[in-house]
């Protein structure tokens, strides 16, 4: 229970919302959801000043206080969707259509395909462009009740093209409602003129990639594709010293394909998170659980691609390692711009809970972005609502494709 105090007025209130049952996510709430029914909560500037159970509420100025009635419909935290590679020209509809005809990943990338050709079509778009085309995405994870969400860089593999693809999601910060944390992936793939010259190729993003992203506060984290398609331990282990010197915290997409340690190693780092993890062992569990890192699942590449590694969900549980869960966006392996389906995915292909689910994307994905002034409904948080037109929370994971969503606030502004 939040500020069980009476005998005291609110004052100067900027929203009051009555009359709502508000699923907190709050694990300090000894009920499913951290739920508080037949309840009231107080917004002022921007953050919650208040939240209980209605029969506790404090006076207030009832003329002088905006109040909205939630009529016994739910409230969450707004959702959060911590990892993306929002910013991308071009299409990959093409390869699709081929992988499904049956022609293999390897013919297809040797005619230019897979993601060379979107760091071809990322590389010739302009900032106009690529920030019309990452706007449009963003309006579709606001109309799912995302107040947050992480982009990440990768996708264009030079210097000049990494800078513009971060610039871009800086602009779209200043000018979308969605609050946008931004993680340089420079070491996402080797870019073709380096074909045979990893080694140097990451020498470039430790130093002029990383020192001009430093420079101009492009980037929140730094992230690395430590796989045996992507970049190896020890390549990893120099990106993120060069990062640890600039200050900037670390993750990593690990153990997607094969283990190669990437999740031990994020750990050793205290870094923040260890994403995909299909191939994680048990070292790497407990390696995350005393590090503090958070497991990120993403459904949407594991489908997509028709994965039949299960990540260990057992072991995750086992040891209390924090569950994320995001959509993973991108051209190649997740063209799935939904929180919800992942949601959906998460419980019906990796057997989580709704309850799981949600805090998959409430949370625990303010956690995997180093966030704690969100992804709970508490006093002294920020004020990133989602109100739903539901009977019970489980309904965000169960159904898919209908939007309940009623109101979005963020920092208690209505959008």
């Amino acid at each position: 229970m939040q500020n069980k105090t009476t005998g005291y007025a609110l004052e100067d209130l900027d929203l009051l919302l009555t009359d709502a049952n508000i699923a907190t996510m709050d694990s300090t709430i000894d009920a499913p959801y951290g739920a508080i029914e037949n309840a009231a909560l107080a917004i002022k500037n921007g953050e919650i000043v208040w939240l209980g159970e209605q029969s506790n509420l404090p006076s207030f100025d009832a003329f002088a206080t905006p109040t909205l009635s939630i009529k016994g419909q739910w409230i969450t935290p707004g959702l959060i969707d911590c990892h993306t590679h929002l910013i991308f020209a071009g299409s990959r509809a093409e390869e699709f259509e081929q992988r499904l005809q049956g022609v293999s990943y390897e013919q297809i990338a040797a005619q230019g395909g897979g993601i060379a050709s979107t760091v071809k079509a990322t590389r010739a778009a302009d900032h106009e462009q690529l920030f019309v085309d990452a706007k449009d995405r963003l309006n579709t994870l606001l109309a799912e009740g995302v107040t947050t969400a992480e982009i990440k860089s990768g996708y264009g593999l030079d210097v000049e093209n990494e800078i513009k693809i971060l610039e871009v999601a800086r602009l779209l910060n200043e000018h979308h409602p969605i609050d946008i944390k931004t993680t340089f992936l420079g070491a996402h793939a080797l870019p073709p003129e380096y074909k045979g010259r990893a080694d140097e190729y990451i020498d470039l993003v430790c130093t002029q990639m990383l020192e001009q992203v430093v420079a101009n506060n492009l980037a929140d984290a730094v992230d690395v594709f430590c796989e045996n398609v992507g970049f190896s331990l020890a390549q990893t282990k120099q990106v993120f010293d060069a990062a640890t010197k600039h200050n900037l915290p670390v993750k990593c997409h690990a153990e997607q394909l094969s283990n190669q340690q990437g999740a031990q190693l994020v750990a050793e780092y205290k870094g923040l998170s260890a994403d995909h993890i299909e191939y994680l062992d048990e070292n790497g569990v407990k390696a995350m659980a005393e590090a503090g890192t958070v497991a990120v699942l993403l459904p949407g590449a594991f489908y997509f691609l028709r994965e039949t590694q299960l990540p260990p969900i057992d072991l995750l549980q086992k040891y209390n390692v924090p569950i994320a869960i995001a959509s993973d966006f991108n051209p190649g392996t997740s063209p799935l711009c939904s929180v919800h389906l992942m949601m959906n995915m998460a419980c019906t292909l990796f057997r989580l809970t709704p309850e799981q689910a949600l805090a998959g994307v409430t949370r625990n994905a303010a956690q995997a972005l180093g966030l704690k002034d969100r992804g709970v409904l508490k006093v002294g948080a920020r004020a990133d609502i989602a109100h739903w037109q539901i009977g019970h929370p489980a309904q965000l994971s169960y159904q898919f494709g209908v939007n309940k969503l009623l109101n979005l606030w963020i920092l208690g502004r209505i959008n």
